[in-house]
């Protein structure tokens, strides 16, 4: 396919199923962690069957609910923490998912990258959601130059209007799956390649 970009699906966390609600894209984020979105969909489908509510999920037994995360990469710590984070919204939040950056980092496993997103894609409020591939990327690109994804979401702060900040995760996530991969990526017939600076890049390839 060279000259075209391939098609690919969205992450799963923006998929109608989840999105516009806050504790779907909590929970289904945290389960993605070192996992495929394949994976992600899978386990978090099983999981809002049986448990789509905090209390409902603070209920659940630990043996039932890593049955349903497997085979999820660390399924078991993954189980603890969604019984724990669950627990914290009943006891602290009224089983209500808070929308304040503070209070979601106040939350078990809940780092920037997570708060960022359920901001962005469960409450509709602009959020620069910074994962590998949107540091990766943006860094590739040379529309910043970053160490750290902290850094990375500062710098898209300043350099983006307001209203395209929860785009950038939306686009760059597939887009780092499918072309902009870390190793290899699929510079040939890329269509941003003209604009991109390749850095770090030694070898691509065209596109398939």
């Amino acid at each position: 396919m060279t000259g075209q970009i391939r098609k690919f699906s969205p992450a799963f966390s923006t998929t109608p199923a989840v999105h516009g609600n806050p504790y779907r894209v909590l929970i289904s984020c945290l389960i993605s962690l070192r996992t495929k979105d394949t994976v992600t969909a899978g386990a978090a489908g099983r999981v809002f069957e049986t448990a789509d509510t905090p209390e409902r999920m603070r209920d659940m037994d630990r043996i039932t609910l890593e049955r349903l995360l497997y085979p999820a990469g660390f399924y078991r710590n993954k189980t603890r923490i969604l019984r724990a984070v669950s627990k914290e919204l009943c006891t602290r939040f009224d089983g209500v998912v808070p929308s304040q950056m503070e209070e979601l980092l106040s939350l078990p496993g809940v780092g920037r990258k997570t708060a960022n997103l359920v901001r962005a894609e469960g409450f509709d409020i602009p959020a620069v959601c910074v994962d590998t591939h949107v540091h990766r990327i943006c860094n590739r690109l040379g529309a910043v130059s970053t160490r750290k994804p902290e850094e990375t979401e500062s710098a898209l702060r300043k350099l983006l209007p307001r209203r395209r900040w929860s785009d950038v995760n939306r686009i760059c996530v597939p887009f780092g799956q499918h072309v902009c991969v870390p190793l290899s990526p699929f510079c040939g017939g890329c269509r941003v390649r003209q604009w991109c600076q390749q850095r770090g890049v030694n070898r691509w390839r065209q596109m398939q």
